[in-house]
This record gives structure tokens, sequence and C-alpha cells, in this order.
């Protein structure tokens, strides 16, 4: 019948076995090159995924690996934790039997004089009000002795009755297991009691509020660069070539000056007698220099200066593929400016305004110098306590604790974000 598909029959051997000897050494050759292509772009892309593993996937690893795994005093009181096991096994409460307090009294004569002690006594002091001096004290005193002189569960109380007591045990408790979730629960301001999990009294609860000013703040500075981005990329992407080069090299001239440079430099302009100050005195604005340096104003201001080409560069990218007689053809068909920029030409440069507006909010929340420099003590963004935690206090451990609470924010925002594009596109394609 004419228009069905016709079935030819090959017969069995007539594939590529079957071919002739040119034809095979065709064939391997063909082979032959794309394997060496592929290799070839193998080697190519190979520097950039070894770079990326070491910059980046194994840092952050380690980091998430960190905020739940602690081995410090399962390290430096091998006995106590043995012990502690047995103990803990049974299910009891209050104070350990005295074998526990024998193998605590021979990990303290053993440790002392060590970095092992001090390591043990930092660690305990993280979950113990005065651990450190607790541990340091019984630690030297142990040490002087020639015996228990009687059971050591009464020498450890005679020398501090905080061994006495079952807040202690349960403290060495819980870090003689180097899988805890102490870390994750304390960046969100948690904390386990008898075996549930409950806030922290409020004179301890800072890091909730921490992340919440750290968003606050970068959700700020993220609305400030859109609000001076979008018309400067706007005018750029109006001009001819020549003069659009021009203006973009303008915007990329603060890049040509170290961060800490440009943030000292907002230190100078703002502070009372500094050049904002001078110029609104002059125009008559003021009567009274104003406070615009260490609080929440200077941050905000220099933050904004310094991450505004982030924001300015994609929307140009994107406003400069727009036709401009899309405008003028909604203009032409008598819809008001206003409706034209709104149903016209917004919905097209969305893209360029939800990639520089994540751009702008991420690189925003691990700002450090800046906040540092020109802000007070109550604007302080979550990057500073991750690096108290891991110079000042070496508590590595909190501080991959908090970098792994805002990576997961901001992976959820960052899913939202994607998701509410999405509907949006959706909504303008409807």
């Amino acid at each position: 019948m004419v228009g069905e598909p016709v079935a030819l029959a090959v017969p069995r051997g007539a594939g590529e076995g079957a071919a002739d000897p040119d034809t095979r050494a065709l064939r391997r050759s063909l082979r032959r090159i794309r394997r060496r292509r592929r290799l070839a772009a193998a080697a190519f892309v190979a520097p950039l995924l070894v770079f990326t593993l070491l910059v980046f996937v194994v840092p952050i690893g380690d980091m998430l690996r960190r905020s739940f795994w602690n081995a410090e005093l399962a390290a430096a009181w091998p006995t106590v934790r043995a012990a502690m096991a047995e103990w803990h096994a049974e299910g009891a409460h209050g104070v350990p039997p005295e074998p526990v307090f024998a193998a605590l009294a021979a990990d303290l004569r053993k440790t002392y004089g060590t970095p092992a002690l001090a390591t043990a006594a930092r660690r305990l002091n993280y979950d113990l009000e005065n651990g450190r001096s607790l541990v340091v004290n019984t630690g030297r005193r142990v040490a002087q002795l020639d015996g228990p002189g009687g059971t050591w569960s009464a020498t450890l109380a005679a020398i501090d009755p905080r061994w006495n007591t079952h807040e202690t045990w349960a403290a060495i408790d819980r870090a003689r297991v180097p899988f805890t979730d102490f870390f994750l629960l304390a960046a969100l301001d948690l904390q386990r009691d008898e075996g549930q999990i409950v806030k922290k009294p409020a004179n301890q609860a800072i890091y909730l509020e921490v992340l919440g000013r750290t968003f606050s703040i970068s959700l700020a500075v993220t609305l400030a660069c859109l609000a001076l981005g979008f018309p400067v990329a706007y005018m750029i992407a109006a001009q001819p070539p020549s003069r659009a080069n021009l203006l973009l090299m303008l915007v990329l001239l603060p890049f040509w000056t170290p961060l800490l440079v440009r943030t000292a430099a907002w230190v100078v302009v703002l502070q009372e007698n500094g050049l904002a100050n001078q110029l609104l005195a002059g125009l008559r604005i003021i009567d009274h220099p104003l406070r615009l340096i260490y609080n929440r104003t200077g941050v905000l201001v220099a933050m904004t200066h310094v991450l505004l080409p982030f924001m300015i560069l994609p929307l140009y990218s994107v406003m400069r593929g727009v036709p401009p007689s899309l405008m003028r053809a909604a203009l032409s068909l008598g819809a008001p400016p206003l409706t034209a920029f709104r149903r016209v030409y917004l919905p097209q440069v969305m893209p360029g305004v939800a990639a520089g507006a994540l751009l702008v909010f991420i690189l925003a929340l691990g700002y450090y110098i800046t906040p540092a420099l020109v802000g007070g003590g109550a604007d302080q963004m979550i990057s500073t306590f991750v690096a108290f935690n891991t110079t000042d206090t070496a508590n590595w451990s909190l501080a991959a604790a908090l970098g792994t609470v805002l990576l997961a924010a901001t992976f959820a925002l960052f899913a939202l974000a994607t998701r509410l594009g999405g509907r949006y596109r959706l909504g303008v394609l409807g």
C-alpha cells in the first residue's frame, strides 16, 4: 500500500562484522578520534574540577563534618569515656559510681601538663559554666596527690563540690561521644536537658537574633542596590556601545580599589567631622552632625557601595538584549508608559533582576570586614561570630555549626526564590 513503511530485511552478518576491511579500519579510526577528543576535553576541564573540589567541595564537607563531630574529650580522656559508657548504658542518673571517678583521676594524672588537659578543659567549658577552671584546678590538685586517701569520689568532691553534681557529669557524658548535635543546637539557641531539646535561657540565646540580623541587613542592602542599580543599568543599556563601555568602566572602577581601603574611606567620609556631615551642614539641612558611623546606617551605606556593581552588571547584560522597538510598539498601541514598562519591559528583564538580587544577597550574607569597621556592636553579622569562634576561642565545631545553619538557610531561600520566580514566569506567560 502506498504510504506504508516498508520493512527491509537485513541478512544476518550484514553489520559491522560483514563490512570490508577498509570500512572496519575507518570505523576504528573514527572511534579513536572521538576518544582522543573526549580525553582532550576532559583534560581541559580537569584543572577546574580539581580546583572546585579543593577550594569548594572539600572545605564545605569538612565544615559539615565538624558541625556534628567533636572528638576532643574522647581523645583526651579515653579511660573516662570507656568507664562512662558502661555507666551510661545502665541508664543511671545523678553522679556515676566510684570506677568512673577513678578513671577521671587517672586521665587527669596522665594529661596534666600536656595540651590534652587544655583540650579537655576547653571542650567541657563549651557545655559547662567555668568548666575550664574546674578541669585545670582539679588536674593540678590530683597531680600533687600520692593517692586518693579514701575514695576518689570523696577526694574529687573535696577538691571541688561540682564533681558531686549531676550537671557536671551530664556535660561530660554529652562531650564524651564524638558524634553530637550539641553545636548545631547551640547555633539555633537550643540545648538538651534530660534528653529533651529546649530553648536556651534568654541571657544565652544570641545566635538566632544574629542570624535574623544578618538576613535583614542583606535584604536591605539588596533592595538598596536594586533601587540604585536599576536606573543606572537602564541608562547604560540605552547608550551607544562606545559610551556604554565607558560607563561600564566607571561602574567597575571600585573593583580596582581593595575592599579594606574602600571601607576605611567610608569611615573617613561618614564620621562626625567627615565630608557627609560637612556637606549636609553646608546645605543647611542639619544643625549638628549626624551619627552616620558605627551604626546600621554606616553598614548599609558601605555595603551598598561595595555590592552595587554586582547588581548593575547582570541587569545591564539582560537589558542590552531587550529591543527598544517593543516599548515603542506598546506605546504606539495606546498603552500608558507605566503599563508598557510593567507589562512589556519588566518581565523581560526579570531574569537580570533575579540574578543580581541573588548575587548581592548571597555576597552580603558573608560580609565580615565592613560591619566590623563601620558597624556597632548591635550591627555585627553572623560572619563575625564565625570568625570569633574560629580564631579567638578555637571552637571550630560551633563555627562550623553556624556556617552550616547559614548555608542551610541560604539554600532554603534560594529554593524559595527559584519557586517564586517560576510562578512569576508562568503568570507572565499565562
